[in-house]
């Protein structure tokens, strides 16, 4: 049964985070957010995420760009194996799967304009601002009956 943590940063973590049915049986209880943990900084004109990343190879990961949302994807597969040189494994506590997060960035990037470097477990993003264009309002009358 899942409890809240009254511990955690927010009271409502665990109990409003959604399960699905192979985390239940793996015993992981969190989503990709979990895996995921992303800061956003507003550098000079550019956004930077950094994304944690720890144990995932830099081949694992795929960034991609369509319409306008940024996806980050990390999979890590481990071997099936359950004996190593050393004997059985009693509990393994190592994620294998498939981690996903989006984030809007704007329909005018172009995937030229994002860049991205992974180092010491961190994955950072840095793309431009999108442009807001501010249209001049139209003043738009309604006509009055009678």
């Amino acid at each position: 049964m899942l409890m809240p943590s009254i511990f955690g940063e927010d009271l409502f973590d665990d109990w409003m985070r959604p399960l699905g049915r192979d985390a239940v049986s793996r015993g992981f209880s969190g989503g990709s957010a979990d895996l995921m943990k992303t800061d956003i900084r507003d550098i000079d004109g550019n956004y930077e995420l950094s994304v944690d990343l720890p144990g995932f190879n830099k081949e694992d990961m795929k960034i991609q760009l369509k319409d306008g949302y940024l996806t980050l994807q990390a999979t890590r597969t481990d071997n099936k194996d359950e004996k190593d040189a050393n004997g059985k494994y009693v509990r393994r506590e190592r994620y294998t799967g498939h981690c996903s997060r989006s984030f809007f960035v704007g329909r005018s990037i172009q995937q030229e304009d994002v860049h991205a470097k992974y180092e010491n477990g961190v994955l950072k993003v840095t793309f431009p601002k999108e442009e807001t264009k501010r249209e001049v309002e139209e003043k738009k009358y309604i006509c009055i009956e009678g």
